[in-house]
C-alpha cells in the first residue's frame, strides 16, 4: 500500500513483467518528463528504504523510480526459489530499460552489487551510477553480521512491538523506531497470525553464495565502468573498509568517494538527510543538468 503523502507527491504504483514469470513491482516518484534516477534496495529491503531520497530526489525535478527486487516486497517470490545473482541484474536492467531515458542509478548494498555488474557490462544501460556502502570486494564479518540477522527469527514474530525490538537490537545507532505503520508494509502475516519478514528466506543461501562466486566477475566489472560514479560509505561500516574501498577507487579512478560520518552500512537510514544531500549534490554535477 502507498500512503497518503506519497500520492500527494504524486507517487504512482507501476507492474513490469520480467524474466521466470516475475512481474516486479514499482514506484514512480515525481513529474514523469524528469530526468529518471532508478533505485535498487539491499538484501532483506524492499523499496520503502528509499522512500525519504526518492521524494527529494524527485522534489529536485528527477523523476525516481524505486522497485522491489524479486523476492521481496510486492514483487513476485519464485515458485522454485532458484534466485540467482544474474536475476537480479537482469531485474534491473529491465527496470532502467523501462525508463524513458538512461538513468542514474543508485544502488545500496545488494543494489550496488548488481549495479556495478550491470554498468561493468553494458555501458550504454545507465548514465550514472551511485554505490552506497559497496565495493566489489566486502568484509567478511560484516557480510556475516547481516545473514546472521537475517537468518534469525525463523518463526516470525508475534506482533509489531516484538518485530521493532529486533530491529532495535540490530541498529541500536538508530535513535527512532520506525512507525507502526511504516514497519507493518515490511512484514506479512503468516496462518498462524505470526508476522515474517517481507522477503523470501529462501533467497538467503542461493544468493549469499551467489555473491561470493561472483566477486572476481565484480572487480573485473568494476575496471569497465565508464559512467561517473559515487560511493558513499559509512564511516562506522562493518562490510567495507579502507582497504577495500581504496581498492575499489584504484579500479574505477574517475569515481568520487564520500563518507558519511556516525553511519554505519545502513547509510541512508542512518544519516537520511546527509546522505540525501549528497545524492542531489552528486546528480547536479552530472553533464547536462
Amino acid at each position: 500500500m502507498v500512503d497518503a503523502e506519497s500520492k500527494a507527491l504524486g507517487s504512482r504504483d507501476i507492474r513490469l513483467a520480467a524474466g521466470e514469470g516475475v512481474r516486479l513491482a514499482l514506484e514512480r516518484h515525481g513529474d514523469a518528463t524528469g530526468r529518471p534516477v532508478v533505485f535498487a534496495h539491499g538484501f532483506g529491503q524492499t523499496r520503502e528504504a528509499w522512500t525519504s531520497c526518492a521524494r527529494a530526489t524527485a522534489a529536485a525535478g528527477w523523476a525516481a523510480t524505486t522497485y522491489d527486487a524479486r523476492g521481496h516486497g510486492q514483487s513476485s517470490w519464485l515458485e522454485a526459489g532458484n534466485y540467482s545473482v544474474d536475476q537480479l541484474t537482469a531485474d534491473l536492467r529491465r527496470v532502467c530499460a523501462n525508463q524513458d531515458s538512461l538513468p542514474v542509478v543508485v544502488g545500496a548494498s545488494m543494489g550496488g552489487l548488481v549495479g556495478i555488474a550491470m554498468a561493468g557490462t553494458d555501458a550504454d544501460s545507465c548514465r550514472a551510477l551511485v554505490l552506497v556502502d559497496i565495493t566489489p570486494r566486502w568484509e567478511p564479518a560484516g557480510v556475516a553480521r547481516i545473514l546472521e540477522f537475517m537468518r534469525a527469527h525463523p518463526a516470525g514474530f508475534a506482533d509489531l512491538d516484538e518485530a521493532a525490538a529486533a530491529i532495535a537490537d540490530y541498529l541500536p545507532q538508530r535513535t527512532a523506531r520506525k512507525s507502526p505503520e511504516r514497519l507493518r508494509r515490511l512484514l506479512l502475516p503468516s496462518g498462524d497470525g505470526r508476522l515474517h519478514w517481507h522477503w523470501d528466506p529462501r533467497m538467503l543461501t542461493p544468493i549469499a553464495e551467489d555473491g561470493a562466486r561472483h566477486q572476481a566477475d565484480l572487480l573485473a566489472a568494476a575496471t569497465r565502468i565508464r559512467v561517473p560514479t559515487l560511493l558513499i560509505s559509512g564511516a562506522a561500516s562493518d562490510v567495507v573498509s579502507e582497504s577495500t574501498i581504496n581498492e575499489f577507487l584504484a579500479l574505477v579512478p574517475h569515481a568520487r568517494h564520500a563518507i558519511v560520518p556516525r553511519a554505519t552500512h545502513m547509510v541512508a537510514g542512518d544519516e537520511n538527510s546527509q546522505f540525501n544531500g549528497l545524492v542531489l549534490d552528486f546528480l547536479a554535477s552530472l553533464p547536462g543538468v
